[in-house]
């Protein structure tokens, strides 16, 4: 059994499509119903008369027709006083057996002789008005219609209610309020200091909003409302709604499709009837002629019928023609409605020109066609819609959203300290840049990753000790006022893209910018003219790092950037070809070129001579023959060959006798020409991970060592010369085939950091006491050697505890 609530939800379902319905479709539901009386009305009348047909034999034959009782009496009457003729006897119904003979004659003449459209009536009306009510509401309940019919009812009513709507509303009414009375004021204060009302209207457009004074001349600033966060949320989650209905149905128009074909079935409809009703409305009569042969039964086989129902059904048929055609009438024009009229686009210029959101989108197809058929309901409805088809409006929610969530108190917890030691801001995955962000004076870098749409607006001006911004995968805009701020404050500027696009065009106006870092699909072969001169207003940039797929350097970094002091190019495994017009970059100090699948070492390096550092990191080098020229390099000092596929290191190395960094970790190198320890400057010495089964007596002559790393080699003892470099501080010796640790381990007395772990040590010398330096936490050895030490020396090592 139905409940009242169910009928309570169903009643709500059907009264929430009158936003939907124009003022012809109310018109044809009050219409419908009255034909739907009109049926009702005709049927009943039809189905509680006991006789609708009252027959009489017909004795006398008037002008070839039965001839009525008071006729023949008449004429009668004129022949008997003429010829002296008796009058005919009246009819007398004398016993049930005449009763019967009359009942049947009554349903013989009613099948016969009654025409059908007298007879089915009512029947006619009740189809015709059911099919004009199936026709008024296929479109709602149509499989294909319905449901998107009922969710923008849904979302149209939570658009309309939404208090979202009803703020962003009010800044536009604020806004054009606010205009003329900040602009009469500023009239009055010209006038009075000599400026001309030009001028005024000049300077119209550069006014402040909101206005600071608006509170004093009793106008609320519409900034000043706060948005309760579960309302946010709620608008938050429309404009969603509104996104994929849009994307849903704005591309089909199945809706207006059949909404024009109901339409037309009216007009059809509405000809068929107006066509045949009014013809066959003649036929219904009050006298009807019948004829039945039962002559030998009763005497007679002609007989007069009266139709009791002809006049009532007459007038109910003449008002049914009067509806049809107020009903046809009103097809038609809703017909020349959806013909004459562009209903698959929609255009909300009006509105853009008169609120705050110019960017509302144009709509088309269904989408468009509800909105029209919203408009002749309620055009209000369409306005607060439009609300949420703007990217400004979202965009501002999204903001007020992020400001109550992002408070001052819980953007402070976020703050910590790099490893420059700087004090960092890192924002991850948000909508947007929080206005409390600005209240942190204290930031020096801002890194902002993950972020659509971050706007970049004047208020950054507060954050006085910034020097370092860092944007990754995020797409940044910055106003005119901000600009300024970053042209004189930003040093640092770390970009990655994404997606293949070009360097934004702000990034070229920080005049002083010392360190650019680029990575992603940036600076492609053809580079514009724009981005060459772009380059051109770096004056201050000092170091340039880029990590992309480039097959040469470009050309814009070579020509334009003479100045630069450091290049760094990851190229992600791409080979890279061209490297000629290396030569014109003679201020370089320092140049990566890594995974660049290079095999043999570039000649132009060789004209480098300010080259201070040279990166060569996860190439395909397998010899390095070239390393003769280096000799030309007089302030080459760090040279890192590491990650390629080197098996031996040329003689020639000796010729770099100012080289202090070499790092060969990670090769196939299986033997150490003597030449190498001729370099006496060196300081640091990787031969980590490579083949390695010895290290040669004259390491001692690497005076000033003091990090030397032969980790995972297969190097069995280790020489006493290597424990002459008295200056060694940092001693990596995991992962060999060590059998014992030498004693003279003891002499290294700026000894800090030993690795040990992964040999095959049975004890260690207690000459580890030697070691001042050396620290528990920086002695990485297997747990069980260290019960191998004298007491003294576990103690002073426990009792140490500071890390490395």
């Amino acid at each position: 059994m139905i409940t009242l609530t169910e009928l309570k939800c169903l009643a709500d379902a059907q009264s929430c499509y009158h936003i939907l319905k124009p003022w012809w479709d109310v018109f044809w539901y009050y219409i419908t119903l009255i034909m739907l009386l009109v049926a009702v009305l005709a049927g009943a009348l039809q189905l509680t008369q006991s006789r609708v047909l009252c027959c009489l034999p017909c004795k006398v034959e008037f002008d070839n027709h039965c001839a009525v009782p008071w006729d023949i009496l008449k004429a009668s009457v004129n022949a008997s006083s003429d010829a002296g003729m008796p009058l005919p006897l009246p009819l007398r119904i004398q016993n049930d057996l005449h009763r019967q003979q009359y009942s049947y004659i009554d349903a013989v003449c009613y099948e016969k002789q009654l025409h059908w459209f007298a007879k089915f009536f009512p029947y006619l009306v009740l189809l015709h008005t059911l099919i004009f009510a199936a026709c008024s509401n296929f479109w709602l309940h149509y499989p294909s219609t319905s449901s998107r019919l009922e969710h923008f009812v849904a979302i149209l009513h939570k658009c309309f209610d939404s208090p979202w709507t009803t703020r962003a509303l009010s800044e536009t009414v604020a806004e054009q309020s606010v205009r003329p009375l900040t602009l009469s004021k500023s009239k009055v204060l010209l006038s009075s200091s000599g400026c001309s009302a030009g001028d005024v209207d000049a300077n119209k457009q550069s006014l402040p909003y909101p206005q600071p004074g608006l509170e004093s001349a009793g106008i609320e600033s519409p900034t000043s409302s706060v948005l309760d966060k579960k309302e946010g949320e709620q608008a938050k989650a429309i404009f969603e709604k509104v996104k994929r209905f849009r994307l849903h149905v704005e591309q089909k128009d199945i809706i207006y499709r059949v909404y024009l074909k109901q339409i037309i079935v009216k007009v059809i409809l509405f000809v068929l009837i107006i066509t045949y009703v009014p013809y066959f409305l003649t036929y219904i009569t009050l006298e009807i002629d019948c004829s039945v042969d039962v002559q030998a039964f009763t005497g007679y086989k002609r007989y007069q019928c009266v139709y009791s129902l002809a006049e009532i059904f007459k007038v109910l048929a003449s008002f049914y023609v009067i509806l049809v055609i107020l009903y046809g009438l009103t097809s038609s024009y809703s017909l020349w409605w959806m013909l004459r009229s562009s209903l698959k686009q929609y255009s909300f210029e009006a509105l853009r020109e008169k609120s705050n959101y110019s960017d509302i989108p144009d709509v088309k197809n269904d989408f468009a066609f509800i909105l029209h058929l919203a408009d002749q309901y309620d055009p209000l409805y369409s306005k607060r819609f439009s609300i949420f088809l703007s990217e400004v409006s979202e965009n501002k929610l999204k903001q007020i959203n992020l400001n109550n969530e992002w408070t001052v108190e819980k953007l402070k917890s976020k703050l910590v300290k790099n490893a420059q030691d700087k004090v960092e801001l890192h924002l991850f995955m948000l909508n947007g840049l929080p206005d409390n962000v600005f209240e942190l004076t204290e930031i020096e870098v801002l890194s902002l990753e993950l972020i659509p749409e971050v706007k970049l607006p004047s208020a950054i001006s507060q954050l006085v000790s910034l020097k370092e911004l860092h944007v990754y995968h995020s797409s940044l805009v910055v106003d005119h006022p901000a600009l300024a701020f970053l042209e004189e404050n930003l040093k640092i500027l770390r970009l990655k893209f994404t997606e293949m696009g070009k360097i934004p065009r702000w990034v070229f106006h920080l005049k002083n910018l010392k360190e650019l870092y680029l990575s992603g699909c940036v600076l492609p072969e053809q580079v514009s003219t724009m981005q060459l001169e772009g380059f051109q207003d770096l004056k201050s940039l000092r170091t340039l790092y880029l990590k992309s797929s480039l097959s040469r350097i470009p050309q814009v970094i070579t020509d334009l950037l003479p100045s630069l002091q450091k290049l760094s190019l990851d190229n992600e495994g791409s080979k890279l070809v061209v490297l000629n017009n290396l030569k014109k970059m003679v201020n370089l100090k320092s140049l990566e070129l890594i995974s660049c699948d290079l095999e043999r070492i570039p000649h132009s390096i060789f004209s480098l001579n300010n080259l201070h550092e040279l990166n060569l990191r996860e190439n395909n080098l397998k010899t390095v023959e070239e390393i003769i020229s280096f000799q030309h390099l007089q302030n080459l000092s760090c040279l890192k060959l590491w990650h390629n596929n080197i098996a031996y290191i040329p003689a020639q190395i000796g010729a770099l006798s100012n080289l202090e960094q070499l790092s060969l970790d990670h090769n196939n190198i299986e033997n150490l020409p003597l030449q190498l320890f001729l370099c006496t400057k060196l300081h640091y010495l990787d031969l980590s991970y490579n083949h390695l089964t010895f290290i040669p007596e004259e390491i001692q002559y690497l005076s000033n060592l003091q990090y030397f790393a032969v980790t995972n080699n297969n190097i069995e003892m280790l020489p006493d010369g290597l424990f002459q470099c008295k200056k060694l501080q940092c001693l990596l010796l995991g992962k060999n085939s060590l059998m014992s640790l030498s004693p003279h381990v003891g002499e290294l007395s700026n000894l800090t950091h030993l690795e040990l772990i992964g040999n095959y040590l049975e004890t260690l010398p207690p000459e580890l006491e030697g070691c001042q330096s050396l620290k528990r936490s920086c002695l990485i050895v297997e747990e069980n050697l260290l019960n191998t030490l004298p007491p003294p020396v576990t103690e002073r090592l426990q009792t140490c505890l500071d890390k490395c």
